[in-house]
């Protein structure tokens, strides 16, 4: 959040972006959608879910295209903020640290850093320079409930 600006930056910018922040997807097993260590922020794995259902089913480069697949991580990126705002508030991000994504990928399908910029853009458009941050992209063979896409965060937060 740029010095200068006064508290609720971020909601605003959300604002003028058209973008609402989704309900805390609620968990699927024995975790919570995110936890605090000091001004750090760890977001479980979030799934592209839209109101409490996953938006699509199966692997990336087979059943799911890979432009579907960016999209998916979009949605998983914004589902780790409604959980960030859930337990600060959105607007006690300092910056965007490390996004760590997986992709339930076919044989052969290596566009992963692809899918996964769906994340990275979609944080880039709402915390411009606060929003540059570290990643993985990994793909993997399965993830829970048949999702394509999974992405957590760790983000920095006011003390």
């Amino acid at each position: 959040m740029p010095e200068t600006e006064p508290a609720g930056y971020w909601s605003r910018k959300l604002e003028q972006m058209g973008l609402e922040l989704p309900t805390v997807v609620p968990p699927v097993a024995n975790y919570v959608p995110a936890t605090r260590a000091g001004n750090f922020v760890y977001t479980s794995g979030q799934l592209p879910m839209v109101d409490g259902a996953l938006v699509a089913t199966g692997k990336v480069g087979a059943a799911v295209s890979p432009e579907q697949a960016t999209d998916l991580a979009r949605t998983c990126a914004l589902n780790a903020l409604a959980a960030v705002d859930g337990l600060v508030g959105i607007d006690c991000v300092v910056r965007i640290v490390k996004v760590v994504g997986f992709v339930a990928s076919a044989p052969g399908f290596n566009g992963q850093p692809a899918v996964l910029n769906g994340a990275s853009d979609v944080l880039g458009e709402i915390f411009g320079d606060a929003g540059v941050h570290a990643r993985s992209a990994v793909g993997v063979s399965e993830l829970p409930l048949d999702a394509p896409v999974e992405v957590e965060l760790i983000i920095e937060v006011e003390g």
